[in-house]
């Protein structure tokens, strides 16, 4: 994969927040993005904040598995996957239901994504990007599901490096910290919580989307070309304290 070429992108969940800084950095490396929103209504407020017709904006509960498989099979070819559609409910994770719910988009959403775009990727040798967490190291008293999700991403990812290796896939993923976005705004606005994150953290701020979607692409270039089955924390040196 050469920078030179226009690569064709999917980002799951690009339509805000860490998905986003993703989509419009690969944009803005001259690469044809398609980003996916949950609703209609995300896909609409999406294409009105970024305003980029650059950017293909799409619907896509991956929850749905023939939705998942419409919309691979509608593109013509994949360079790079960035798995990053997901949900955190806090207080309510608890219920089994929520659980099962929030397994069921954080993982197997994943998972059905990963599947259904093999084949493309194998055709270019492209290469595949999901998002862990911290909790994917730590547990999360408040979210079990989405804990749960995370740490199971880690071993997904690691487990389809080895799997998908002879199609000349690379399979990796990032480990995001305390990112400002609406998942964390509760946190960001308590400033008990938010004093407690930034002093745990050696580089004292919180983290922006864009400094996620940085390592994302480096993981999807060619100075990444030997790297797989890789969980890389972009976290502030949160991990290490």
């Amino acid at each position: 994969m050469s920078h030179c070429s226009k690569r064709k992108v999917l980002v799951t969940g690009g339509s805000s927040g860490i998905g986003a800084a993703i989509a419009q950095l690969f944009l803005a490396n001259g690469d044809l993005v398609i980003a996916t929103g949950a609703t209609k209504e995300e896909v609409e407020r999406a294409q009105a904040q970024l305003g980029s017709n650059e950017i293909s904006f799409q619907e896509l509960d991956v929850r749905d598995g023939s939705a998942v498989q419409a919309c691979i099979d509608e593109i013509d070819s994949l360079d790079v996957l960035v798995n990053c559609a997901g949900v955190i409910r806090r207080n309510a994770e608890h219920e089994p239901e929520v659980f099962a719910d929030v397994i069921d988009i954080n993982l197997n959403g994943s998972m059905r994504v990963c599947t259904a775009a093999r084949e493309k990727l194998k055709q270019r040798n492209g290469c595949i990007i999901n998002t862990a967490s911290m909790l994917s190291f730590f547990g999360g008293g408040l979210v079990p599901g989405y804990s749960a999700s995370k740490g199971g991403i880690a071993q997904l990812t690691k487990s389809l490096a080895i799997a998908y290796a002879p199609d000349g896939i690379r399979a990796n993923a990032v480990a995001p910290g305390w990112i400002a976005t609406q998942f964390t705004q509760a946190l960001q606005d308590d400033s008990q919580r938010s004093e407690a994150i930034l002093s745990r953290t050696p580089l004292g701020r919180w983290g922006e989307p864009e400094d996620v979607a940085g390592p994302v692409l480096f993981l999807a270039s060619d100075a990444a070309r030997f790297v797989t089955g890789v969980v890389l924390p972009v976290d502030g040196g949160y991990l290490i304290t």
